[in-house]
């Protein structure tokens, strides 16, 4: 079994140097931060002394690759020209300066369609990847699996697929799979886990899976409402992170934590948690 890559959500408000330390401090070999403010705005300038320190950690302690997350309130298949046409140049200025920190990955909520139906966001959705991905970029865009809230686009499979179809360039696309989210679009990785990512590998190919949100559930399994909990506080239970966390074909894939906490050392517990569920199945 591979090294754990596990982490969770870290703040760049004191820099990307800092928030490398942070990382080590919780025993964190991977970890998710936003581009910038996650309600948008515009991306703070990245300062190169403080990359230099940055890429210094992540490559004395062995850390990455990391997920950065694009803000939530992007939103390609919106309904308003003006909100997509923001979401377009935000995604294009965030895969400018993942560049400044190749082989990383960059993961996005493909959006909402806003009761124009599904075929239109998707539309909207494979028109806005067509125009920001940049061919040789050196940054896998992952769409993440939504839990169906609303009118999200990305609530199964085979609406990513279509999404991935829809791209030209769809090699530089990948999936990072929310287990909260799954669970709540109805996909039972509680009783069938291998079962979900056959499923998986079919529509999509497990090939396109690059990272995981591990966050258990508040919400029985098809409830379409997607709210975090702790592990092995929610729906899920611990058996199921267990499951994932010791699952061959998921070695090796950054997995990040996105469960409600009051600061690093709730993230440190959780990861020692997930660590320790690894070690005893591999000692069994």
């Amino acid at each position: 079994m591979k090294d754990l890559l596990l982490g969770c959500h870290l703040s760049t408000s004191n820099g990307y140097a800092a928030m490398a330390a942070d990382a080590v401090s919780i025993g964190a070999t991977t970890f998710a931060f936003f581009t910038r403010n996650p309600r948008g705005g515009n991306a703070r300038e990245l300062d190169a002394q403080d990359l230099e320190g940055f890429f210094a950690t992540l490559d004395g302690h062995g850390i990455g690759p990391l997920v950065a997350h694009a803000p939530y309130t992007y939103n390609l298949c919106s309904s308003k020209p003006e909100t997509v046409e923001f979401a377009r140049r935000a995604m294009r200025e965030d895969l400018e300066r993942m560049e400044r920190m190749p082989g990383h990955l960059y993961n996005f909520h493909p959006g909402a369609h806003v009761k124009q139906g599904v075929d239109e966001g998707i539309r909207l959705i494979c028109e806005g990847l067509n125009e920001v991905l940049v061919p040789g970029q050196r940054t896998t865009v992952l769409l993440e699996t939504m839990a169906g809230k609303g009118t999200e686009v990305g609530r199964s499979f085979e609406e990513l697929a279509r999404i991935i179809e829809g791209v030209e360039h769809d090699e530089l696309l990948g999936v990072c799979l929310d287990t909260c989210h799954v669970a709540d679009a109805g996909y039972d990785i509680v009783r069938d886990l291998d079962g979900v990512l056959d499923e998986f590998d079919r529509v999509i190919g497990l090939a396109r899976l690059r990272a995981l949100h591990l966050n258990d559930s508040k919400n029985p399994l098809g409830s379409h409402k997607d709210r975090h909990e702790r592990i092995g506080e929610g729906t899920l239970g611990l058996e199921t992170f267990r499951a994932v966390v010791t699952n061959a074909r998921l070695a090796g894939l950054p997995m990040v934590l996105e469960t409600p906490q009051d600061g690093l050392e709730g993230w440190a517990r959780e990861i020692a948690l997930l660590r320790t569920l690894a070690t005893r199945e591999d000692a069994s």
